[in-house]
């Protein structure tokens, strides 16, 4: 069982506390020589992690409970008015051997459906809970949260392979405020990252990449988009719970 001491973690405390598991330290290392490169093409995740702004957490196979614990955490931090952009990184202990891609997809939905499960804040009543809605989000504590997988499994877009472990990323709807698809700041830097993320993965951009609000656009498929250039088929796997 992972201790609760654990739940949610800065920089620092990846890079000097000795009570972390050996798997954790070295898929974050990896995660970090990565994003650091400075042809990575998320800027903001770049500054933010160089910067301590992001926060970290991590899960067994076996045990996901400080999923919720640490996401918990990471949405109280916004209490503060003061706050700066955050991104909460979660690190899902690797398998014994890397998987389909397909499989880590399913243990992606798999998670976002537990926290679903176990979040005791009310789905709020203006929030559409039908994934095919086009203002769907995925909701927890009542807040709109930008969910996003990178897997090893990722061979073509290499944007997306963060190391051996699946890594989630959390991002509350709210660090976005004036960088929305609709707004100029925010059409300017989705498109430089963009074309960044283009030259990374020598792909074009997927399908499914939209911004939130876009009427012909699912907001579920942008989560976990394709290694390919397919735009995604088929239900969310999503389900909201019976109240």
């Amino acid at each position: 069982m992972i201790a609760a001491k654990h739940t949610l973690l800065t920089k620092e405390d990846v890079e000097t506390r000795t009570d972390l598991p050996e798997w954790f330290k070295r898929e974050y290392q990896t995660f970090e020589n990565t994003v650091t490169d400075k042809t990575f093409p998320c800027y903001f995740g770049r500054t933010g992690h160089l910067r301590g702004e992001l926060r970290y957490a991590f899960i067994e196979q076996k045990d996901w409970t400080n999923a919720a614990s640490a996401l918990k955490d990471f949405l109280a931090l916004f209490e503060d008015p003061n706050h700066k952009r955050h991104g909460l990184f979660l690190f899902v202990e690797p398998f014994e051997t890397e998987q389909s891609l397909e499989a880590y997809r399913k243990q992606f939905w798999d998670i976002l459906q537990y926290l679903h499960q176990v979040d005791d804040i009310e789905w709020p009543k203006e929030a559409p809970k039908d994934p095919d809605h086009y203002l769907w989000d995925f909701r927890y504590a009542g807040e709109p949260i930008f969910a996003f997988g990178n897997t090893p499994a990722y061979k073509q877009r290499k944007t997306r392979d963060l190391g051996n472990a699946m890594v989630i990323g959390f991002q509350p709807r709210h660090i976005f405020q004036g960088l929305e698809g609709t707004e100029k700041g925010g059409i300017m830097s989705r498109e430089k990252v963009r074309e960044r993320v283009e030259a990374w993965d020598h792909l074009p951009k997927h399908p499914d990449i939209s911004h939130f609000g876009d009427p012909t656009h699912n907001e579920w498929k942008q989560f976990f988009i394709g290694d390919d250039s397919e735009p995604i088929q088929g239900k969310c796997p999503f389900q909201h719970k019976a109240l």
